[in-house]
Formats: C-alpha cells, sequence, structure tokens
C-alpha cells in the first residue's frame, strides 16, 4: 500500500481535496474573492454574479501592470533603481489615456510635468517663417 493509499483504503480518489483560489482559476494575481466580497459589502447592488468579480479583478491588474510599467521606464529614464511617486506622475500625465483616466487625481509628491510656454522663451533671430528652407532642396 502506497502513501498516497493511505486514508481510502486504496478505492477511488482521495477524500480530501486541495481547494483552489478563484485567482489561481482565472489565472490572475489580484484577489478575486477579496474583490467579490467588497462588491457584496459595498451593496453596489443587491446580488453579484460569479463572473463580476473575476473581471473586475482583471481589470484592476491590467490597469495596475500598465501603470507599474510606464512608472518602471520612468525611473530607468531617470537612472533609478526604486518608483516614487514623481515617476508615477510622469508615467500618467505622458500617457493619454491613462491621463484622462487620472485627469482629476493629485498624486501626492508627485510634482508637475516640465513645461516652459513658448512664449516665455528667449527670442533668437533668424528663424523666422521667411527663413526656413524646405527640406526638399538641396544645394
Amino acid at each position: 500500500m502506497s502513501s498516497s493509499d493511505a486514508g481510502n483504503g486504496g478505492r477511488g480518489k482521495p477524500k480530501t481535496k486541495k481547494s483552489v483560489s478563484r485567482s489561481r482559476k482565472a489565472g490572475l494575481q489580484f484577489p478575486v474573492g477579496r474583490i467579490a466580497r467588497f462588491l457584496k459589502v459595498g451593496k453596489y447592488a443587491e446580488r453579484v454574479g460569479a463572473g463580476a468579480p473575476v473581471y473586475l479583478s482583471a481589470v484592476l491588474e491590467y490597469l495596475a501592470a500598465e501603470v507599474l510599467e510606464l512608472a518602471g521606464n520612468a525611473a530607468r529614464d531617470n537612472k533609478k533603481n526604486r518608483i516614487l511617486p514623481r515617476h508615477i506622475q510622469l508615467a500618467v500625465r505622458n500617457d493619454d489615456e491613462l491621463g484622462k483616466l487620472f485627469g482629476a487625481v493629485t498624486i501626492a509628491s508627485g510634482g508637475v510635468l516640465p513645461n516652459i510656454h513658448q512664449t516665455l522663451l528667449p527670442y533668437k533671430p533668424g528663424k523666422g517663417k521667411e527663413d526656413i528652407v524646405p527640406a526638399s532642396q538641396e544645394f
């Protein structure tokens, strides 16, 4: 009798089955069960379907991964190993869709995007419109 047969006499499947989380079933890192609980406790609706917390978990995980990837790139551009709020701010504000999503959001210690208005820059003579030569002409 092998160790796997112990307890049930060697007949059929083992009686105890290891539980698999809904996050593992869906292939997600974000907690499906916790989000389901929040949806129920929050009273957003009388009933919550089985697929709703899975879908919401997937959306939240995707958004988090997108923001973290862009913030990581911003941190690398600034030669830093650690993502700071400033890097999240730069990542979000430089992306069109995330900028629209986070439009009314203030990120603490994020600062602002570097921007100098064109009229405040020093005037350079000789750079007028009449001095510009089309690129197709060669001399």
